[in-house]
């Protein structure tokens, strides 16, 4: 354990202490230190190089049922008794609530062993290597074909950063972690048409990110084969969703099991729990201790051991994510998924959502299509939780005997959460993760396309 770490922990340790003999019921303190740094390039130059540090503590004290929080990112000694107070007069001022509090002694405890998730290759990462990473994934876009004159965004960065805290039940713990990633964004232009996509990938750790030269060919790559997208006729077909479209779509059905929306009935899972909502071959799953994965720790934000949730179990609505105050009001227990920042009190948030995989390969899956569509971007937020209505602007490629054809643009993809969900037919082989939530290849067997 550094020096540094040690200071971070004492100061979380420190804050709670006062708190508590100012007259507190309960404290916690949570503590976050990091930095971050990018570089984008255009035409052969540096476009942009950011560095930023930030560090900063949050203080939830408890006083007879009301919360008050408060944050600073002044770690002078000087200034800890009256940021103290202030949090304590806020709790004062606030209305008492039955609910507030930390979590109960049962929902804590030994933390798990989640393995590495602090790359020392990423934190003495040389600003010299993102700017090449960045100079060459341009090259590599603008050499693959004529028709990609220019990047609308193409870079390199990484993120450092250390998280601690500690409670008034005798909870104290901390982690370090790193990512570092690469991106880009080509614009095509064949005619008057104008054609974009990219490509991003996010690691954890060094040695597991995709070389600059393979981002940067897979963006080229959808990019130009956009170019000639048109409309289609307004249908009622299969529907394939590449997995970066699956991840959005589990997203959605996340935010549906998210347990104050639940709560307060505003989701379209609420009453469902132990019921079959989808086919046998869905199993959706949260998993805080995914090794190596980008929202992988030992501990949520009021540091509840985290866990493996089963939101879907083979089709079966399996459970609800909570966090401590939720979990109180519904009368059920946190799944340790208190999400947060030090600027914030905790709210109910994900770990690393997964779809599980299943056999088929996505070749496979599209050879089963006679006519439809395959989904390679989506815009827009068009699921609504309350109830399942789903409505999204989609771009892709035709399906045609089951190989893809021609470019597909300004086209709706509608269904309904429930409707969908049954309709999954197909789950590919292909989990893939681009951030700290994955899925593979799926398939619906008919949903409606809206196009000309």
């Amino acid at each position: 354990m550094s020096a540094v770490t040690n200071k971070h922990q004492a100061f979380a340790k420190r804050l709670v202490d006062l708190a508590m003999t100012r007259g507190a019921s309960q404290a916690e303190a949570f503590v976050q230190v990091g930095r971050t740094a990018d570089v984008r390039v255009r035409d052969g130059e540096i476009e942009d190089l950011t560095q930023a540090t930030s560090k900063g503590a949050g203080l939830r004290v408890i006083v007879d049922g009301r919360l008050g929080f408060c944050w600073t990112s002044d770690f002078a000694e000087g200034g800890l008794s009256s940021f103290v107070d202030l949090g304590l007069s806020l709790a004062k001022a606030a209305a008492p609530n039955e609910h507030n509090g930390l979590p109960k002694l049962d929902d804590l405890g030994a933390f798990p062993d989640v393995g590495p998730l602090f790359d020392p290759q990423v934190a003495e990462l040389r600003a010299d290597w993102k700017i090449q990473a960045a100079l060459t994934m341009e090259k590599v876009v603008k050499a693959f074909d004529p028709r990609l004159k220019t990047v609308d965004s193409v870079g390199a960065g990484e993120s450092v950063g250390e998280v601690y805290l500690a409670n008034s039940l005798g909870t104290q713990g901390g982690y370090d972690g790193t990512y570092v990633y690469l991106y880009a964004s080509p614009v095509a232009s064949e005619g008057e048409q104008l054609q974009t996509s990219s490509w991003v990938d996010y690691r954890r750790f060094f040695k597991e990110l995709d070389s600059p030269e393979a981002v940067a060919t897979e963006a080229a790559r959808r990019t130009v084969r956009m170019l000639g997208a048109k409309k289609v006729k307004s249908c009622k077909v299969p529907v394939v969703f590449e997995p970066m479209m699956t991840a959005s779509f589990i997203g959605s059905l996340a935010g549906a099991c998210n347990g104050d929306a639940v709560h307060k009935k505003a989701s379209f899972l609420a009453g469902k729990l132990g019921q079959a909502i989808a086919p046998k071959h869905f199993t959706l799953i949260d998993d805080g201790r995914l090794t190596k994965g980008l929202g992988t720790s030992p501990f949520d934000g009021e540091g509840v051991p985290t866990r493996t949730t089963r939101l879907v179990d083979q089709g079966v609505l399996g459970a609800y994510l909570y966090d401590v105050f939720t979990a109180r009001k519904a009368g059920a227990r946190t799944t340790g998924n208190a999400a947060r920042g030090y600027r914030s009190t905790p709210g109910i948030g994900t770990h690393n959502l997964y779809l599980e995989p299943g056999k088929e390969p996505p070749e496979a899956i599209l050879k089963g299509v006679k006519a439809g569509l395959y989904v390679t971007t989506m815009l827009g937020h068009g699921a609504n939780a309350v109830t399942g209505d789903y409505s999204r602007g989609a771009n892709g490629l035709w399906i045609e005997n089951g190989e893809l054809t021609h470019a597909v643009q300004e086209v709706t993809v509608a269904g309904n959460l429930t409707d969908m969900l049954q309709k999954v037919d197909a789950v590919g082989n292909d989990l893939t993760f681009r951030g700290s939530t994955g899925a593979p290849t799926i398939r619906f067997s008919e949903l409606t396309v809206s196009g000309e």
